[in-house]
């Protein structure tokens, strides 16, 4: 979505700074937040492709405010829906696409299917970014917020083709599940709010008394949290001088390594836990070093491109990870597990817009991207121990 490149501009353009814009970002995270478990028990319980549609309408619509209402008001609106539309799709896509791989006997296919998925997403993106400079150069602000809610509108129309996959398990069988038990098909389905009760108890459940799993949701959302950082990257390339026309150019180059290291994660998905640990300290360094060469022009163009590099090991780490969470959870409502890495992923967002909108007192937005590089490398130090093992047998559909 070309919008996406240039909000942080937007807002700037219309008089925010930058603590502002880091609040905006805050009530984004927040509302993520409050549905990302309760729209993952939803996705356990009802039909996940309709979700994956309604998702990218509420995300139109925060668009569609944006260029209607440009204000601080108006922001916190179109972030509001924003957040919903996106907790509608968090951990709802993954479920759908790893049980239908497990419908068809091919769960191990599931890394490199969704890190293509992940890439075409991020290909998407790419194209939107470098699309967002003639079309600011055509029609300013308002011709990139309706297009941007255009290709929302896109979005939606394709996620009607997806499957209709079947569940991992009856949701019927979610009643009075525990440990020790296992699930069984059940004739007298229970509707309605009892279901969605009983789903979210049994995600939740499972993604806090399951030590495989409560190690795998804490390191994907933490890998996951770390792309709160590229929302500093346009007013990264604006400090150092980039006119606003090449911005997107710069941040496409972020978006770039991002696409790579997705793309790869099938080739990747059977690393060791010591490799993707040493590839994340690579990771930080590269994001410290690439905010701190700083200037326009082809410095940069380096410093952009050292950034990409750092974000592709990340992405590739993100894709990683929750391949070997999805093949970790035994329960019946792995959108509501998966959704459990999303919320803890927006307290790591959350985190770190509270650490720019505090930072940028003193420091600028350069040195404060460079120190995002510390949490990396030292996330990395838990990779060995919170990094799921890779399942060898194979994925019963109806376990």
């Amino acid at each position: 979505m070309p919008l996406y490149a240039l909000y942080a501009l937007l807002f700037a353009d219309h008089g925010l700074n930058t603590a502002e814009i880091s609040s905006l970002l805050f009530f984004w995270s927040v509302t993520a937040f409050v549905f990302e478990v309760p729209s993952g028990a939803w996705a356990d319980t009802v039909s996940r492709r309709k979700l994956l549609i309604l998702g990218p309408v509420l995300i139109a619509l925060g668009f569609a405010t944006w260029t209607v209402f440009p204000s601080y008001e108006g922001f916190a609106l179109g972030f509001v829906l924003w957040g919903i539309g996106g907790s509608l799709q968090s951990g709802t896509f993954q479920a759908l696409v790893y049980d239908e791989l497990a419908a068809r006997s091919a769960a191990r296919e599931y890394p490199r299917i969704i890190g293509f998925a992940t890439s075409a997403s991020e290909l998407g993106a790419l194209l939107g970014i470098l699309s967002a400079a003639p079309l600011y150069a055509w029609g300013g602000y308002v011709l990139v917020g309706w297009v941007s809610v255009g290709v929302a509108i896109v979005q939606a129309l394709l996620a009607i083709s997806l499957p209709a996959a079947p569940k991992a398990a009856s949701v019927a069988a979610v009643a009075d599940i525990d440990d020790e038990e296992d699930l069984e098909d059940v004739e007298d389905v229970p509707s309605g709010v009892t279901t969605y009760l009983r789903m979210l108890r049994t995600g939740i459940s499972e993604a806090l008394r399951h030590k495989t799993v409560r190690r795998g949701v804490l390191l994907s959302s933490v890998l996951f949290g770390f792309t709160a950082f590229d929302e500093y990257f346009g007013l990264l390339a604006e400090e150092n001088g980039a006119e606003t026309g090449f911005i997107p150019i710069l941040i496409g180059l972020t978006v770039a390594g991002s696409l790579v290291g997705s793309a790869i994660a099938g080739r990747t998905a059977s690393m060791s836990a010591r490799t993707m640990a040493w590839a994340l300290v690579v990771s930080g360094a590269a994001l410290a070093i690439g905010a701190s060469i700083g200037g326009s022009g082809w410095a940069g163009i380096a410093g952009f491109a050292a950034i990409g590099v750092g974000y592709g090991i990340i992405s590739n780490a993100i894709v990683v990870s929750d391949a070997r969470l999805q093949d970790a959870i035994d329960g019946p409502a792995r959108a509501t597990v998966t959704s459990a890495s999303g919320l803890m992923s927006e307290v790591v967002g959350l985190a770190i817009f509270g650490f720019f909108a505090l930072g940028s007192v003193w420091l600028s937005v350069a040195p404060l991207v460079a120190l995002c590089g510390v949490p990396v490398v030292l996330a990395a130090l838990v990779v060995p121990r919170w990094l799921p093992a890779v399942r060898t047998e194979p994925v019963d559909a109806r376990r």
